[in-house]
């Protein structure tokens, strides 16, 4: 036995254990911008509930700008730079999800830093055209970006559903649970 093999054997002995991977501030970040997005959503189409859908939208350009910042200046796994992934990690990944041993990743993995990416940007889109939209500046073209940008918006968090369901099976692991407890099982 070489060295190499040594060390992997020790290697596969190490225990997983739970590691604080999301922290409060990104799950509090994660749930409240759901809920925010769910309840803008259904309330998009009610004249009663506009100041509610107003006031939704305005809550979710708030988060976006607070986790922005705690981006750069929170936690390991809640910085962007530590799911920094260029498009061939991704399609790296995606494709290693089709293998008998897929690609693990103890924080954002590269298609889920993406979607990430995506849906920060889709809420500023939508929260500034909906801002644009209340006090009347763009007219109805606005109006029609509005809508479509929360449409996208809405597509964006189906991808992001299905994501998280494949992920957790493939990997064998619930993520939804670690997004509410904050722990992930990994190596140290």
């Amino acid at each position: 036995m070489n060295a190499t093999s040594a060390f992997r054997g020790r290697e596969n002995r190490v225990e997983k254990r739970s590691i604080l991977v999301w922290d409060l501030p990104t799950r509090a970040f994660h749930w409240l911008l759901a809920l925010s997005f769910v309840g803008a959503f259904l309330t998009a189409e009610s004249e009663r509930y506009r100041d509610v859908h107003v006031m939704l939208g305005y809550t979710m350009l708030g988060l976006v700008a607070f986790r922005v910042v705690w981006g750069l200046i929170g936690t390991r796994y809640a910085r962007f730079w530590s799911f920094a992934f260029g498009p061939r990690s991704v399609l790296t990944y995606l494709k290693s999800l089709f293998t008998r041993s897929p690609q693990h990743y103890l924080g954002h993995n590269p298609a889920g830093s993406w979607a990430i990416y995506a849906l920060l940007a889709s809420s500023v889109l939508a929260g500034a055209s909906g801002y644009a939209t209340y006090n009347d500046v763009g007219g109805h073209w606005m109006e029609d970006a509005h809508e479509a940008l929360a449409n996208m918006l809405l597509g964006l968090v189906f991808v992001h559903l299905a994501g998280v369901l494949v992920s957790s099976i493939r990997h064998r692991e619930n993520l939804v649970r670690s997004m509410l407890t904050g722990y992930k099982s990994g190596r140290p």
